[in-house]
């Protein structure tokens, strides 16, 4: 965990996991950096939080597979679910529904959000069926906000196809995907880049 910058109540903070992706920022906002995987993202956040203020809005930009062809660019998501958590098996358990997928925003892509990272065809094209995209934060970080009754949006930049060969893609693109990330920033709530 890395927060460069103090946080406000009059102003956003930007989370994102990894250095590579906040790289374009400019010192407009405060920024978190979680490191990555859900465990991470909500340790960081709710630290963060509990300190207190709190901020206006919590902002999650990072970095998605696409699950379908065709999807390209910077997305603000409208669902997130956990695509590895079996609430289904659970519920069966224990009558309780756990990790339920959070609405977020009327329009958007529904983001999956899982621990693994997904680099093989067969894995993207079964979450295909839930989702149009994958990270492995999102989820996390829009439960940890929403226990903590501050607003959250998640904003994802494709990164690659979340198949076969997409860690390699993933790190020839991060540079890019952290561009338009610092660009969407700008244009949205007023950082610089």
């Amino acid at each position: 965990m890395n927060l460069n910058g103090t946080v406000m109540s009059d102003r956003p903070l930007l989370v994102l996991a990894l250095g590579e992706e906040a790289q374009f920022l400019d010192g407009g906002f405060p920024v978190l950096l979680t490191g990555m995987g859900k465990v991470n993202a909500a340790a960081a956040l709710a630290t963060v939080l509990t300190r207190g203020p709190l901020p206006s809005v919590v902002v999650n930009l990072g970095t998605a597979g696409a699950l379908r062809p065709g999807w390209t660019g910077t997305h603000e998501v409208s669902t997130v679910l956990q695509h590895d958590l079996d609430s289904e098996i659970l519920h069966s358990l224990t009558g309780q529904t756990v990790g339920a997928p959070l609405e977020l925003a009327a329009d958007g892509p529904v983001l999956a959000t899982g621990d693994a990272f997904v680099a093989e065809d067969a894995a993207r094209d079964r979450l295909a069926a839930r989702a149009d995209l994958v990270d492995m934060e999102g989820y996390a970080l829009a439960t940890v906000a929403r226990t903590a009754g501050v607003p959250i949006r998640l904003v994802k930049h494709v990164s690659d196809d979340a198949g076969d060969g997409a860690a390699k893609t993933w790190k020839e693109s991060v540079a890019g995907c952290a561009r338009e990330l610092a660009k969407w920033a700008a244009e949205h709530l007023g950082a610089r880049s």
